[in-house]
């Protein structure tokens, strides 16, 4: 046989199997992914009481930073965060 003819049947080949590869996967029905866990508890979370004062510092803005409530909870909250058994420094007039 001539090598063109070879070639050419060996490319019909390719494109049969391909063509069926492709007739298989497209008629496979996929699994449905799995439906997330219903909760049955409709119990508020608790509040943390700091996050609230943190998120009326934050909407203050600016004037946050001069009002001695927000000073304390940006200083508990740092100690909370850092692990730091140091008591907060209360504010003071002179420390602005």
């Amino acid at each position: 046989m001539d090598g063109k003819v070879l070639a050419r049947i060996g490319a019909a080949a390719f494109v049969g199997l391909a063509a069926t590869v492709t007739a298989i996967e497209m008629t496979k029905r996929d699994a449905a992914p799995p439906s997330p866990p219903v909760l049955t508890d409709h119990a508020p979370a608790p509040v943390d009481p700091m996050h609230r004062l943190l998120v009326r510092c934050q909407r203050l803005g600016a004037e946050a930073t001069r009002d001695p409530v927000c000073l304390k909870a940006w200083a508990d909250n740092r100690r909370r965060f850092l692990g730091s058994d140091r008591p907060a420094v209360e504010p003071s007039a002179g420390n602005r």
